[in-house]
């Protein structure tokens, strides 16, 4: 599995694995990756965030490394600039979306395609998600977003909202659409079976990719499938328990610490060098 470290990809999270509480990457872990690299390693990222959002870290990938969006509904090529995979939410998003903003009324949220983002509802909690993704979205009463192309909803709520979410969306009578926790403070609808993992899967049969080990890190509930279908999937100190419990490693250090780094020193010596 680890015989050819140039047939060896790490996909790493960001929020709480890549990036440190500072949203920043580790200068630990940036030399590490450039080690990697230099050794014939890939390294790239999985994400929730959009084709536009993940721009201010762009300069993290190297040349035709495709990057996993929308938390698994989308694969880009940042390099040829071409969308390489996509599994839309079906028509019946836009009314359970509907559904649960009347049943909520103090939470925000966004509509993510891959020609922008579309904030339907801007509490303080969305605005908070704005200033992270560095974007200036599109503000759009939810009946006015374009049909089709939706790849994920994301919803932003105080925290003690989070259970009550969890609970209503729960009895939604719809089994096309599931939801997973990103944050303390966002919850998405995604496309049902969608996931990172589902995208790590559809990764491994894209051209050049075929016959790759796959390594794959993260910290919360949203990357829990990608680090189950990875070939060796790890967390960080800082990972949520659930992470933990199905790990195949579990790192000493946090994402402050350069758990990244840790993780390709792992690889590394797995592959004998």
């Amino acid at each position: 599995m680890f015989e050819d470290i140039s047939k060896v990809i790490i996909l790493s999270d960001m929020d709480g694995t890549l990036l440190n509480s500072r949203k920043q990457v580790t200068d630990t872990d940036l030399a590490a990756i450039r080690r990697f690299r230099e050794l014939g390693g890939s390294f790239s990222v999985a994400t929730g965030r959009t084709i536009q959002s993940f721009e201010q870290y762009r300069w993290l990938l190297e040349e035709g490394c495709p990057v996993i969006m929308y938390n698994g509904a989308a694969i880009h090529d940042y390099t040829s600039g071409e969308t390489l995979y996509t599994h839309p939410l079906p028509p019946e998003a836009r009314s359970l979306t509907e559904e649960i903003l009347n049943a909520m009324p103090q939470v925000g949220g966004e509509v993510l395609r891959t020609d922008d983002t579309y904030v339907f509802r801007n509490n303080d909690y969305q605005k908070l998600h704005t200033r992270i993704c560095g974007i200036t979205p599109r503000y759009s009463g939810l009946t006015e977003i374009p049909e089709g192309g939706w790849l994920k909803v994301l919803f932003s709520m105080a925290p003690e909202d989070i259970l009550h979410m969890e609970i209503l969306t729960k009895q939604l009578d719809c089994d096309t659409v599931s939801f997973v926790k990103s944050s303390d403070i966002f919850y998405e609808m995604l496309p049902r079976g969608i996931s990172k993992g589902s995208a790590l899967e559809v990764y491994r049969t894209l051209p050049g990719w075929e016959g790759y080990t796959f390594v794959s890190v993260g910290d919360f509930d949203n990357d829990l499938e990608m680090i189950q279908a990875a070939d060796l999937g790890a967390c960080p100190a800082n990972a949520e328990d659930v992470v933990k419990e199905n790990a195949g490693l579990v790192l000493t250090r946090s994402c402050d610490e350069g758990a990244v780094a840790e993780l390709i020193e792992e690889v590394i010596r797995k592959c004998g060098l």
